[in-house]
């Protein structure tokens, strides 16, 4: 058993007051999850908590940017699924490919946006990326949900926003999580699934000092072993830290992958610190990845540092401690 296979559910006990309900069987507010969004008031400065009930909800969902501070709410993670089965290949209606973003599951466009206890799903056949949620918002919080998809399937899109990921399983296989945002994933139970693939495609601006960092995470699946990389650079300056975390097998020795090109293996910077399992094998690391220091290990394990001043984890704990 993995270290996080038996962490307990720190949203369950939470006591919420919803402002909408979401109900398939009519019994709420509304019967689909973007009608409970349209709902929301615009330029809305305190919390809108949006409970959406038990059901498969396939719906193409978009929180606009004048929708702010808007939570989701599920029933719990296998119950309620936000799913859609767009993929890149297909065509619109003006006889062009949708792409990587016109794929997307749900687009989150709002700051402040909140989910917990379901999951975003991108159920398309396995031919193209197909993108579970598109998140180009600031100060969003995602704990206890899960993300399925097979590549592409979470797309942290915002250059500059801080996404915060915690107690949530994502599943993929090729460059599964990747884009622009600094993104903290704590606690998470990353799933490679597949015959060989890549976690992690960074795209971190130049300019920016933090971009993934995976805390406390385990990353399993049931890839064969020496199968999977931790990342390649999606672009030069990507930047992804694992600390804590247990690599399974499938996690190849080399570690981390060039995408091809020598030139990224200066620009970009991949690092560890203190991992564990099979798959941690720090003495056969490509060259140019580094073994962070403990007082670099501190700073990227602090919350405040990487998201410049915000902390969603005491926020969490606030909330629950005066639920």
């Amino acid at each position: 058993m993995t270290r996080n296979q038996d962490r307990t559910d720190r949203s369950a006990n939470r006591t919420t007051e919803y402002d909408i309900v979401v109900a398939k069987d009519g019994s709420g507010d509304y019967e689909t999850v973007q009608a409970a969004i349209d709902a929301v008031p615009e330029q809305n400065s305190s919390e809108t908590v949006i409970h959406i009930g038990a059901g498969r909800y396939e719906e193409k969902l978009t929180v606009p940017e004048t929708k702010q501070n808007v939570t989701f709410d599920g029933a719990g993670p296998a119950k309620t699924v936000l799913t859609y089965d767009d993929h890149a290949d297909m065509i619109d209606e003006d006889g062009e490919e949708i792409g990587t973003t016109g794929s997307s599951s749900c687009f989150v466009n709002g700051d402040g946006f909140t989910a917990r206890n379901l999951t975003f799903e991108n159920d398309a056949p396995h031919v193209a990326q197909a993108v579970a949620i598109r998140v180009d918002a600031d100060r969003t919080v995602f704990e206890n949900c899960r993300f399925l998809g097979w590549q592409d399937t979470l797309y942290t899109y915002g250059e500059g926003t801080r996404q915060y990921y915690t107690d949530c399983y994502i599943e993929g296989r090729v460059d599964f999580i990747f884009g622009w945002a600094t993104a903290v994933f704590e606690g998470c139970e990353i799933f490679c699934v597949g015959d060989k693939g890549y976690v992690t495609a960074a795209s971190t601006p130049a300019e920016s000092n933090y971009g993934y960092v995976f805390l406390n995470c385990d990353v399993t699946g049931d890839a064969p072993p020496n199968s999977f990389y931790l990342g390649r650079p999606w672009r030069p300056h990507a930047r992804t830290i694992f600390m804590h975390c247990y690599l399974d097998d499938h996690i190849r020795p080399a570690g981390w992958h060039n995408w091809r090109d020598p030139a990224n293996e200066t620009t970009a910077t991949y690092a560890e610190y203190e991992n564990s399992g099979p798959g941690a094998n720090p003495r056969e690391r490509v060259g140019w990845a580094d073994q962070l220091t403990a007082p670099e290990a501190a700073e990227h394990a602090s919350l405040e540092t990487v998201f410049d001043g915000w902390n969603p984890r005491a926020e969490l704990e606030n909330t629950e401690s005066h639920g």
